[in-house]
């Protein structure tokens, strides 16, 4: 391994990149791009790598297109060929992307994507924002949150071999925050091919088309669709048994262990809990260092893989607490936080469950600000509706 200075963008292209290579043995690898800030440094860092044959041991192709609704459909050609396939994309881009980002889970397409979370528009606003991937939380792939450029690195190798598992066989986002992320730059870990090679074994796609004519994408009627949906949703049950394995199989080949997929931070015996994902958790780390040394007995929950959503686990971190502050970076205009409506029923009855949407439009949440959500909480003697705090630039 080496250490190299990376923002998270690069970390995600230098990632896919080994990974492709990886895989250079069987059917290759490629992708569709197309460009949209802040996601733009990984498709140009992609675009710069050389996958042709190269000594019959590399292959594959990198397609620029003319927007992201091909790009990912370039995914959709080159994943059901057999290659191991990569893209990137954010805000509007998805939004624009979402008929295919559909039909890649649909069609049970392992697909690799890096998306920066950044507000949809209009009005445009180029600022971190989780609302972009969670308007895809039913498209049927697998979400993961990152909190650092080493873990969006390792996500990345670690998304190809949990979706491209045969219990599994699905598509994943790998989520950073804009900017708060993508253009910092960091010291990363970043292993060798032969390393990678023995993490990742050789892509091979069970339902891929070949010299057999077969018919991809045909008119489902009732009972053929209910089956489909059964198998998916049964797939996405079998994801965190898996990625436990992954877990293990990436400990052992890189010598660290990718985060669970729900994390806890002195929740042993804390009564009040403090819920996010991301990069706002680093921030809520301080602030429950701060509040413990006020004699609070606070803790943190961070929810890093939001689907399949993590409810038993998520049942579990907060069982003993009676005051749960959940943190969105989000909002469902006229619900509230999105995390907060998934996760509020897995607090213990009669607790204190509330919502603080927070950092929208890429606000800086700081340490004062969640400190000061955790004394609201605790001043509460009931909850009320979603609060949207404002936090400024």
């Amino acid at each position: 391994m080496s250490l190299e200075l990376l923002s998270a963008n690069h970390a995600a292209a230098t990632a896919a990149t080994l990974a492709g290579r990886a895989n250079a043995k069987a059917r290759g690898f490629g992708g569709g791009v197309y460009p949209i800030t802040p996601q733009t440094e990984c498709i140009e860092l992609l675009c710069q790598q050389d996958f042709a044959d190269e000594h019959g041991c590399e292959k594959g192709e990198i397609v620029r297109v003319e927007s992201e609704h091909s790009a990912m459909a370039v995914c959709i050609g080159m994943s059901l060929t057999g290659a191991r396939t990569f893209t990137a994309s954010s805000s509007n881009g998805l939004a624009y992307m979402t008929e295919n980002v559909f039909a890649a889970a649909l069609y049970r397409l392992p697909i690799v994507m890096m998306a920066v979370n950044r507000t949809l528009g209009p009005p445009w606003n180029i600022w971190v924002d989780h609302g972009d991937t969670l308007a895809l939380r039913d498209a049927g792939w697998i979400q993961f949150y990152c909190e650092d450029n080493q873990e969006v690195f390792d996500t990345i190798l670690l998304a190809y071999r949990l979706g491209e598992d045969p219990r599994v066989l699905l598509p994943v986002i790998v989520c950073q925050d804009a900017f708060v992320l993508s253009h910092t730059m960091v010291q990363t870990d970043v292993p060798d091919l032969d390393t990678v090679r023995r993490f990742l074994p050789d892509f091979e796609l069970p339902h891929r088309v070949s010299e057999q004519p077969v018919t991809v994408g045909g008119l489902d009627f009732p009972r053929e669709t209910e089956v489909h949906r059964r198998q998916h949703h049964e797939a996405m049950g079998r994801v965190p048994a898996v990625y436990r394995e992954c877990q293990d199989a990436f400990e052992q080949v890189f010598g660290r262990r990718p985060a669970d997929a729900v994390q806890t931070y002195r929740m042993d015996d804390a009564d009040v809990a403090l819920v996010a994902m991301a990069t706002t958790f680093s921030t809520v780390r301080t602030a429950i260092d701060a509040a413990r040394a006020r004699g609070i007995r606070a803790g943190g929950v961070r929810v890093r893989m939001f689907r399949p959503f993590p409810e038993s686990e998520l049942r579990e971190a907060l069982g003993r607490c009676a005051r749960v502050a959940i943190l969105d970076r989000d909002i469902s205009l006229g619900l509230g936080g999105v995390l907060w409506a998934e996760s509020r029923a897995c607090a213990r009855e009669g607790a204190i469950v509330q919502n603080y949407v927070v950092g929208l439009g890429g606000g800086d949440i700081r340490p004062r600000d969640v400190d000061a959500m955790l004394r609201d909480l605790l001043a509460r003697t009931a909850a009320g509706a979603p609060e949207i705090v404002e936090v400024g630039s």
